[in-house]
């Protein structure tokens, strides 16, 4: 039995793989809620994660959501009120999977929409489609239909459920009566498990003009953290009844008056009607898709690529200051903490792509430097020091436990890398003066004290996390060191730029940091480094990012020696990556096709396929990994390089099945790149 089981999964791994291979659009008709990991539908701001349930979802989640609850002591990401989770009855008998067949899932990346459909017994046939919609942050859409097999009747609930973290729930139920509407608002709030914020979410359905009068909507209370409306409608034969649910969730830390703001954007999107809401998502999503990659030769690839571009693209937002947390808006894995994860991995691909999206997630950073320079100085240092993990105030949120909070200090150098580099794109000497140069200044500062000096060339940085976190409490990290340095020299630059008169410490700090060599050449991780597994890329990202290593035969070198250095499990997918980034520089198109396929293929979850941090994980969505990967398209494969003078594009290789490679819409000129 157990070797039929895995034969099976095999099979279905296989024509899976093999067949579906649309653009745009991942299905699944074969649906395991055994084995099933949600597909996340977001805006930048609400996210809402797929169920195997018919009309149900797994999450909602909603950025900047944050308290002091569970894991660590620290603040965590909250669920918001679950507003799209409804019921349909037929004929008085409530649909549950059991009494279904034909159920097929799919998501459409190019307009961010999940459907679903099926039969239900020999009644009807049902679909549902939602939306985070993309030009209202705060509002969201689930539009029903149903086609009546047989004459029958309908209820259907908009049901509005809160989590159990919440408390305080208070339920409420509003009609608005004018001449030409009438408005039924569901209304929820709570608060927060401190009571630090207050959540608040309304919904209210939408009925079609075609179908003539709107039918009598009715409240029920259940209990306390549970309420619903509901109507009831007959269906003839042969004949298809739409209906839609809109509604909003928003908390106290977006807006002051969230309550009456929840319900004031729910009437604003029934007012607006279910077609001007969908019309206004699909443009704002085909303006994003203006800026796409585009692989001739690889339909999977193609697909899969499209993907990582969509994961990346919901969950960041133009003006929010917010920046995604490594699972993004796909439920609450690492608490929704900010970690380089978003200034290293993610937030390159989103600045070449979309320099506005990006340029949230450095106003992220600009708006907690105050708090970066206080965490400097309960350290003893100077400058500013952010920290491994953030949330909603600055304050370093890394659990207790984790030696990474008190020592992993590469996050300062990899804020200042970011904040440069959008200078770099943007070519904005304005934002730099601003913003950028505070980063970078004081970001070097810290660096000017974080060293020991002893002696000349031997400025050392001792006692870190590195870039590969199972090196604790070393000295001399390759990255680290490397890190620094540029941090001190882009910060020289800017000054240069803005005609501020760097401090001459920050280059006299650089040109004596250290990067240690092993005796065959390989550039040595840290100073106890003796060849030993690591857990992610360091050194190699010395060449890619850094810039610190530039001769090709020693990017090679060091390469060919830490590819032999990862095991093939249970390490971030990020590393494979930058392999695959620095082969194409290399001109070797089919080693770094190797290495893009293995940064993603083995962490992929059925029926999506979405992506784990790890190979064979379970916790999706991994938003590193892919911007990891995308930046081995771009950086990799598209030869796109990321100088002061903005963006040129450098010798690559593409792998022999890829006829060729097109990047549009790059950059604030928006310009495309073609590589054959």
């Amino acid at each position: 039995m157990q070797k039929r089981l895995l034969l099976f999964h095999f099979l279905f791994f296989i024509s899976y793989f093999l067949f579906s291979q649309d653009p745009w659009k991942i299905s699944a008709d074969k649906i395991d809620p055994s084995n099933y990991y949600g597909v996340t539908v977001a805006n930048g701001m609400i996210g809402i994660v797929s169920s195997p349930e018919p009309f149900k979802v797994k999450d909602v989640v909603l950025a900047g959501a944050y308290d002091l609850y569970g894991r660590g002591r620290v603040s965590n990401f909250l669920r918001s009120f679950n507003l799209l989770n409804m019921k349909l009855s037929v004929d008085d008998r409530e649909i549950s999977r059991k009494d279904i067949s034909n159920m097929k899932q799919e998501l459409d990346m190019h307009h961010a929409s999940f459907t679903t459909s099926f039969d239900y017994a020999d009644k009807a046939t049902v679909s549902y489609t939602y939306y985070a919609l993309r030009h209202l942050p705060f509002t969201v859409l689930m539009d029903i239909s149903v086609t009546a097999k047989k004459d029958i009747e309908i209820t259907g609930s908009s049901v509005m459920e809160a989590p159990d973290a919440l408390r305080d729930v208070q339920n409420y139920y509003n009609e608005i009566d004018r001449p030409h509407v009438l408005l039924s608002l569901l209304t929820s709030t709570a608060k927060s498990p401190t009571g630090k914020l207050l959540m608040c979410a309304s919904t209210t359905f939408l009925f079609s003009e075609a179908h003539g009068q709107e039918p009598r909507v009715i409240h029920e209370m259940w209990d306390n953290n549970m309420h619903l409306m509901k109507f009831r409608k007959k269906i003839k034969a042969g004949e298809t009844y739409h209906f839609s649910i809109a509604g909003s969730s928003i908390t106290s830390a977006q807006h002051e008056d969230a309550l009456n703001e929840a319900e004031r954007l729910t009437i604003f999107a029934k007012l607006q009607g279910r077609d001007r809401l969908i019309e206004f998502h699909d443009k704002a999503w085909d303006e994003l898709w203006k800026s796409d990659i585009v692989i001739n030769g690889d339909a999977q690839a193609q697909q899969d690529v499209h993907s990582m571009m969509y994961h990346l693209y919901s969950f960041v937002r133009e003006g929010t200051n917010y920046s995604p947390s490594p699972m993004g808006l796909s439920g609450l894995g690492y608490n929704g903490h900010v970690f380089w994860d978003a200034d290293l991995w993610m937030f390159p691909a989103l600045l070449v792509l979309h320099p506005e999206l990006a340029k949230s997630l450095i106003d992220y950073r600009y708006e907690r430097l105050e708090e970066a320079k206080r965490n400097a100085f309960s350290h003893g240092y100077k400058g500013a020091m952010y920290p491994w993990e953030s949330a909603g105030t600055g304050v370093e949120e890394t659990p207790v436990w984790a030696l990474s909070g008190p020592f992993e200090h590469h996050i300062t150098a990899d804020v200042a890398l970011a904040a440069w580099q959008y200078y770099c794109v943007t070519q904005d000497k304005n934002w730099l003066k601003e913003k950028g140069w505070p980063i970078l200044s004081a970001t070097a500062d810290f660096w000017s004290s974080r060293v020991e000096r002893n002696g000349a060339g031997h400025y050392d940085i001792n006692n870190v996390v590195a870039a590969d976190e199972w090196a604790e409490n070393v000295d001399n990290n390759a990255f680290t060191n490397a890190a620094a340095k540029a941090n001190l020299q882009n910060a020289t630059a800017a000054a240069k730029i803005l005609g501020i008169n760097p401090d001459p410490d920050w280059m006299n700090v650089a040109n004596n940091i250290p990067v240690l060599k092993m005796d065959d050449g390989v550039t040595k991780e840290h100073a106890a480094y003796h060849g030993e597994g690591i857990k992610q890329a360091d050194v190699n990202l010395l060449a890619y990012p850094l810039k610190e290593i530039t001769n090709p035969a020693q990017v090679r070198k060091d390469l060919e020696f830490y590819e032999t250095r990862i095991p093939n499990e249970g390490t971030p997918a990020m590393t494979q990556a930058v392999f695959a980034l620095l082969y194409s520089r290399l001109g070797n198109g089919e080693k770094a096709f190797h290495f893009f396929n293995d940064a993603y293929q083995p962490n992929l979850n059925p029926p999506f396929r979405v992506i784990a941090e790890t190979k064979g994980g379970t916790n999706p969505y991994f938003a590193t990994g892919a911007g990891g990967v995308l930046q081995a398209m771009l950086m990799g494969f598209g030869g796109l390089e990321i100088t002061e003078k903005g963006i040129t594009q450098v010798k690559s290789s593409l792998p022999a099945k890829w006829k060729s490679l097109s990047l549009t819409g790059i950059g604030m000129e928006k310009k495309n790149y073609s590589i054959k």
